[in-house]
């Protein structure tokens, strides 16, 4: 998942998909108000049969919808990745009949050719920005499937994780999609340092003495670059880390508690960072709870705190 703000490559993904929907959504604006302008702007469609305005207007309202999806999807890509596959999706579909044409004679090669950048050309270009987001795995889980997101939820977890996943996953009413979407809310990390969120959400969660949700946490903030050494600092407790660090932990440590400290420790922060900051340390505080209220945190203490 997204952490922090976008970087270049995120940002070459969101262009991609933009450029696509701004293309598909013109292209089908044109054919929709000038149907026969734009029957004689294209060369290989006037040996395909004479125009028929009716038609040309359909296919164009289906690019404009592809765009307008796809537009939509290009605001926040790493979340609305599926928006982005769905726009993408009759965009490839035309692509395909394209190759079948040709591959049966239908049409011809030089007509193929001539085509081939505009209609193979832009679903390649969002399966690409895609393609760059998983790879770099920077996309919102919710709508991968469910057997995936199991199996790397759980592939280096502690037994009481795959508990954990495996009974939201059992769930009736769609437990786990809903889990999935809720998983970001609990990551979102945009304008606060690296250091001062992961150390309020080891605070948190250690409050709780729990084992495995620690380590999960530490493996996130190793993800977002933060040291080991730093980590495995954390996991001792706020006394001896830096002051800023020391804050942040006890934050999150007075959040847990509901703590009446929160407020001055608040206050201190947004004093020093902004509101925004403030606000998003004091979402830190999410899964744990979760765990003990299913009875999975009872061998909590025996699980070494060490990444």
């Amino acid at each position: 998942m997204l952490m922090g703000k976008p970087d270049l490559f995120d940002r070459i993904a969101q262009l991609l998909v933009l450029g696509v929907g701004l293309g598909a959504l013109i292209f089908g604006l044109f054919m929709i108000i000038r149907p026969l302008d734009w029957y004689v702007a294209i060369p290989t469609v006037i040996t395909t049969g004479p125009p028929n305005k009716h038609f040309i207007r359909d296919i164009g309202i289906a690019y404009a919808a592809c765009g307008i999806i796809l537009l939509y999807a290009s605001v926040n890509i790493h979340m609305r990745w599926l928006a982005a596959l769905a726009g993408a999706l009759w965009l490839s579909l035309h692509g395909i009949l394209h190759i079948y044409e040709v591959s049966v004679g239908i049409c011809s090669t030089d007509a193929f050719v001539a085509d081939a950048p505009g209609v193979l050309g832009p679903p390649l270009l969002v399966f690409l920005a895609l393609a760059i987001l998983f790879a770099r795995q920077r996309i919102a889980p919710a709508g991968i499937p469910k057997a995936v997101f199991l199996k790397v939820a759980n592939a280096e977890a502690e037994e009481s994780e795959r508990q954990y996943h495996d009974e939201i996953a059992a769930g009736p009413g769609h437990a786990l999609e809903k889990f999935m979407n809720f998983l970001p809310a609990s990551m979102h990390r945009h304008e606060a340092p690296a250091r001062l969120f992961h150390a309020a959400r080891m605070g948190a969660n250690m409050v709780e003495d729990c084992g495995p949700c620690a380590i999960s946490c530490a493996n996130w903030a190793l993800a977002d670059d933060i040291s080991r050494e730093t980590v495995n600092a954390w996991f001792k407790g706020p006394d001896n880390l830096p002051e800023e660090e020391a804050l942040a932990y006890k934050f999150g440590q007075a959040i847990a508690t509901q703590s009446a400290d929160a407020f001055e420790l608040g206050d201190r922060i947004e004093a020093q960072y902004g509101r925004t900051v403030r606000f998003e340390l004091a979402m830190v505080r999410s899964f744990p709870a979760m765990k003990r209220g299913l009875g999975l945190t009872k061998a909590c203490s025996l699980t070494p705190l060490e990444v």
